[in-house]
């Protein structure tokens, strides 16, 4: 198995989240995330894996797939480093920022509409909230025909409850950041009602807001993500596994940033 797919850290914090292996021999779980990372780097398709290099063929890495996202293993990796995170004051949850992306669809199945901005042709959106520094703290996935602003509520009820070394966990930005596509009355009141001031760029209103010093991080958030070439096209016809691989990429992120501030 290539150690570079799934370093110690990495390993450490995913091993105690799987479910148990059943009782007959079977491709050791690490070798099997090697395969997933593998695939979730380069993009290649499934049977193209190479099972001598990675240590587990492609076929066994997308059942493992299935079964670990079957069983909550992704979110609970992303809401653990999370924590880390908040635990070593690398987290500022205060400002946030939200933005949409679109990816083309090469096959039919859930989150797949016609694409605005690719001649209707079908497509998926992939939706992120980060911090004020760019951790991506929720991802959606929507089809390519849905609004951004329809997720904006969503996104926040996907943040995890993130814990640090005293008082309550903490789901909630002070203050998102966003961009004209959401600028919505509607949606500002009902922000408010949740207690969330709501700084939205308006429409019709020349440029100079002064929000894209914060609102850039997404940007760059976006661009980390799609540097996982499987994540910039959609192959999977399943919408849970492509939210699978999003939500590893997005734990990768996570550990990225908990190195460089160990």
């Amino acid at each position: 198995m290539r150690a570079d797919l799934v370093p110690d850290d990495l390993w450490e914090r995913v091993a105690p989240l799987l479910p148990p292996a059943p009782g007959r021999l079977r491709v050791p779980d690490r070798a099997a995330l090697a395969g997933i990372m593998y695939v979730l780097r380069t993009g290649v398709a499934w049977r193209d894996v190479p099972a001598e290099t990675v240590g587990c063929s492609g076929v066994t890495a997308w059942r493992r797939l299935r079964d670990w996202t079957e069983a909550g293993v992704w979110p609970r990796l992303h809401s653990a480093l999370l924590t880390e995170l908040r635990r070593t004051d690398s987290l500022d949850l205060d400002d946030c920022a939200v933005d949409g992306s679109q990816v083309r669809a090469l096959k039919r199945g859930d989150h797949v509409g016609p694409s605005p901005v690719d001649r209707a042709r079908p497509g998926s959106k992939h939706h992120l909230i980060v911090d004020r520094r760019g951790t991506p703290l929720a991802v959606t996935l929507t089809g390519g025909n849905r609004h951004d602003v329809t997720q904006l509520l969503p996104l926040l009820d996907a943040v995890p409850p993130i814990r640090s070394l005293h008082g309550r966990p903490r789901r909630k930005p002070r203050r998102p950041y966003a961009d004209r596509g959401y600028d919505f009355d509607k949606y500002r009141r009902l922000l408010w009602k949740r207690g969330i001031k709501p700084l939205i760029a308006r429409r019709g209103v020349a440029h100079g807001s002064g929000l894209g010093k914060v609102r850039w991080v997404v940007e760059r958030a976006f661009a980390w993500l799609h540097q996982f070439k499987r994540l910039r096209i959609r192959y999977e016809r399943r919408a849970d596994l492509h939210q699978g691989l999003l939500e590893l990429a997005c734990s990768i992120i996570c550990l990225r940033r908990i190195r460089t501030s160990s």
